[in-house]
């Protein structure tokens, strides 16, 4: 316990130990190897934690992955979401994770933080005011509270589980339509299908087209994402265009990719489910993962680069796109924002 030791043992994250003593904040320990030494207990937990650890990988060994994310630096895996929870597992930087559950907790304020008072608004109306519209790309609905930060419970390569702090991570989304959700965040992206130009830069002329999911950039919001892109590929162009675009989804993950016959043709489709009720959102207290007592699944399908919604629509429904009525029928286009136009065009000129 001086301050200057010779190292007598190397060991390794998850390794068993044989606690033979205790000194202030250091066991005397004892390997499996039979080296005898002293460590911090910082770097250390009890059986009774571990078990709590391995309880939690096989309680989620079988949970469907939702997204990918690669480790900006090197993390720790924590037993609840929180910065002073617990942690065991470390996984390096750049490693990929598999996501499971997001939750948001309160946001802990740094210790040399001071409240500020902020100063009491006028009631006077300047002359110069402006009405300012509401922006399309804000989240359909913030709850009210602190600030709140999120967190992931990830799956290792070896089945390590754990909660990560979400800002620890990057999404894995396709390099081709990374920077395509302009203000937006990405959430989650996943291949809906593949198109054929023997032009592109695409090994054998495949093309990959994607459905992605994004948010604002606001923690602690009650759903996981509340927009929806589809991006196809332009034979004209050979470049990526968005084909379709629905706001204000309040939706949760996750997507699913699927397939199905329409009009004789196989054709690919993806789901997802949308909270019923705003208000009707549970809270998981153990872990602040959210919840909705209601949901809706809702379906499409990708003919081309048309993107058209399979099944009733519900009749109370608001428009939510600029590229979605909500008086259209079952099947019928909801897609592209600029195939219409363009007939329209030709047939005045016609």
């Amino acid at each position: 316990l001086a301050a200057v030791t010779n190292r007598v043992a190397d060991v390794k994250n998850g390794q068993r130990l044989q606690v033979l003593g205790e000194d202030r904040r250091f066991y005397h320990v004892k390997t499996d190897s039979g080296a005898v030494g002293w460590i911090d207990d910082l770097v250390v937990i009890d059986q009774p934690t571990y078990d709590q650890f391995e309880k939690q990988a096989a309680d989620h060994a079988h949970d469907p992955v939702v997204a990918t994310g690669i480790l900006r630096d090197e993390s720790n895996l924590h037993l609840t979401p929180g910065r002073k929870s617990m942690h065991f597992h470390v996984l390096p930087e750049n490693m990929r994770v598999q996501l499971l559950v997001r939750a948001s907790v309160p946001k802990a304020p740094p210790p040399q933080a001071v409240p500020v008072a902020l100063p009491t608004p006028s009631r006077k109306k300047s002359a110069k005011a402006k009405k300012v519209g509401k922006d399309v790309n804000a989240p359909p609905y913030v709850p009210p509270g602190p600030p709140m930060e999120d967190w992931w419970l990830v799956r290792g390569p070896q089945g390590q589980t754990g909660w990560v702090l979400s800002r620890m991570m990057d999404i894995d989304i396709p390099q081709e339509i990374d920077g395509l959700a302009g203000t937006q965040r990405y959430v989650a992206a996943y291949k809906l299908g593949t198109m054929e130009d023997p032009e592109s830069k695409f090994v054998g002329g495949q093309v990959p087209e994607y459905i992605a999911v994004t948010n604002a950039w606001n923690n602690g919001l009650p759903y996981d994402f509340d927009q929806v892109h589809v991006f196809t590929w332009d034979l004209k162009r050979h470049r990526y265009e968005l084909a379709f675009r629905e706001r204000g989804v309040e939706g949760y993950l996750p997507v699913t990719i699927g397939s199905g016959v329409f009009n004789g043709r196989t054709e690919p489709t993806f789901s997802f489910k949308r909270a019923a009720n705003n208000e009707a959102v549970e809270i998981d207290p153990a872990t602040g993962a959210a919840k909705a007592d209601a949901t809706l699944t809702e379906t499409y399908r990708l003919e081309g680069a048309l993107v058209y919604k399979v099944g009733p629509v519900e009749p109370k429904a608001k428009p939510t796109s600029q590229n979605r009525d909500p008086s259209l029928r079952s099947g019928q286009a909801v897609g592209h924002p600029h195939s219409r136009e363009r007939r329209r065009v030709r047939r005045r000129r016609g």
